[in-house]
């Protein structure tokens, strides 16, 4: 069974800790391993997770700790209605089957994820302020905004090394 890898803030793991687990010997699959961080809108819980290599976001809310048990399907069925949303049209089955199973993971300090997720954060309070409360926020609208935002991957300075998030999963999606 394919498994996928989620390294977690410290914050995060603090909350999840029984989800936590030290086996880094999985093999992460076509689209490698995600990064989740945790922020608050109304003092509700939600997830900000990014993909490593593509830059990818996807967002869950409200996210209580009788959640966690269901976790997986949360975030395999938010990823899809995301995937739908940015028009990288796919199935269920096609996601169950290329995620696996979560493996949530202590923080592996990717700064490149890291300071991505953080600017990330930066433009959702800027969101967060402007519809007031979490049930007026367009949760998959504002994901669509941060994955179709240029993001530079890559080494160098060129032209063709911009590209965006959602641009980046079709590739990965499709190889």
């Amino acid at each position: 069974m394919k498994q996928t890898k989620i390294h977690t803030t410290k914050k995060l793991e603090k909350l999840v800790k029984k989800l936590i687990t030290t086996n880094q010997n999985t093999d992460c699959g076509i689209l490698g391993k995600w990064n989740a961080t945790i922020f608050y809108v109304d003092r509700k819980k939600c997830w900000l997770i990014t993909n490593g290599l593509t830059k990818y976001n996807v967002i869950l809310t409200d996210i209580k700790s009788s959640d966690l048990i269901k976790i997986e399907q949360i975030f395999k069925e938010a990823l899809l209605d995301q995937l739908i949303y940015d028009g990288i049209i796919t199935d269920f089955e096609n996601i169950n089957s290329i995620i696996g199973e979560l493996d949530f993971l202590p923080t592996d300090n990717d700064r490149s994820t890291t300071g991505f997720q953080n600017h990330n954060l930066e433009t959702i309070d800027w969101w967060k302020h402007e519809f007031e409360n979490l049930e007026n926020i367009p949760i998959k609208d504002l994901a669509n905004r941060l994955n179709t935002s240029p993001i530079h991957l890559g080494k160098g300075r060129n032209i063709s090394d911009y590209t965006n998030s959602v641009e980046e999963m079709k590739k990965k999606l499709t190889e």
